[in-house]
């Protein structure tokens, strides 16, 4: 049979927890809710449809962009995204230079 003072111990224990009631809105009120606080920055989020969240991320980055999933658009947006990803091709010009150099002209320049 327990005694008294063992009784007193567990239902001391017992009263002194408290409970937490998590929901939905918890998170976005109170603190990050552990014991070792891991290092995070602030981070911008944009996701594929130009919505923006502010998140935090473990490596220190201003900005994190998600890939546009390329089924969800139309035949001709994603020919133009795909030809955007290739690379562009240089285009060179060369110049023909006509030389119309004459030394005769120049001659009474080193004669002396």
């Amino acid at each position: 049979m327990p005694t008294l003072s063992s009784l007193s111990l567990i239902t001391r224990s017992i009263t002194t927890t408290t409970r937490c009631s998590i929901n939905c809105h918890r998170t976005s009120t109170a603190r990050i809710g552990r014991l070792t606080y891991t290092r995070t920055y602030p981070t911008l989020l944009v996701q594929s449809d130009g919505s923006t969240i502010n998140i935090r991320y473990h490596e220190p980055r201003k900005i994190v962009k998600l890939p546009l999933d390329l089924s969800t658009l139309t035949e001709a947006e994603r020919r133009k995204r795909l030809e955007a990803r290739k690379p562009k091709v240089k285009v060179v010009l060369e110049d023909d230079i006509e030389d119309d150099f004459k030394v005769t002209n120049y001659e009474h320049l080193w004669k002396k």
